[in-house]
């Protein structure tokens, strides 16, 4: 049963794995979106997050099924529950990738700011090693590293507040107060896929320690 047991894990694992693999993909795609304002590539962006649905209720099967037939305890449980919590996460970040897309959607035929379209595919960047980095953290056991992602969190969170400050003083021309409106939003979706990833990286402090920690205070946490 034992052997049972740690195969099923291991599946579980593996497939967390894949599941975020899909996400960086809608997260660079959705992003390639925004900076060619490309409404097709979008499309393709909200059609792919069915992929990342799939992942995300083939884990749900797979834990609802191994508690079914198994009696994990101690640090077997904590695998279970983290790498439920962590495909919950995934998912999220995906749903702010398909809201990034449909954003682009809406604005594509509206010539962007620069200086902002620069910012994004700087947070989108630390959005993308965030996520590696929780990724890894998490299969490595690595607490050290989940700790990590708080300082490449305060980056992205810096990012978002400034990319805020820029957009409220565009001024009053309304098809750029529309525009820039609509990538407060971007920002936003980006930050959170951000704290997302903490909350990964908290998980596995949790599956290493046994004692559930958060990095930074409450106000970052992720919906």
């Amino acid at each position: 049963m034992r052997v049972v047991l740690e195969e099923e894990l291991d599946t579980l694992q593996a497939t967390l794995h894949e599941e975020g693999e899909l996400v960086l993909r809608a997260l660079r795609g959705c992003l390639n979106a925004l900076d060619q304002r490309d409404p097709e590539l979008a499309d393709e962006v909200i059609a792919f997050d069915d992929e990342v649905d799939r992942q995300y209720l083939s884990i749900q099967a797979g834990i609802e099924s191994l508690l079914a037939r198994q009696t994990p305890v101690a640090v077997d449980l904590r695998l279970v529950l983290a790498i439920l919590h962590n495909n919950l996460h995934l998912e999220r970040m995906a749903d702010y990738c398909v809201t990034i897309a449909k954003l682009t959607k809406l604005v594509y035929g509206v010539a962007p700011d620069q200086r902002l379209m620069r910012a994004f595919e700087e947070m989108g960047s630390r959005a993308e090693e965030m996520i590696r980095v929780a990724l890894d953290s998490f299969e490595r056991r690595d607490v050290s590293g989940a700790e990590g992602l708080v300082a490449l969190d305060e980056l992205i969170d810096r990012a978002n507040r400034r990319i805020v400050q820029h957009l409220l003083a565009l001024g009053n021309n309304l098809t750029l107060r529309e525009w820039g409106l609509r990538m407060i939003i971007v920002s936003r979706c980006l930050e959170r896929i951000g704290d997302h990833a903490v909350d990964i990286g908290e998980q596995t402090a949790y599956l290493v320690t046994g004692e559930f920690r958060e990095f930074t205070d409450a106000s970052h946490r992720a919906s």
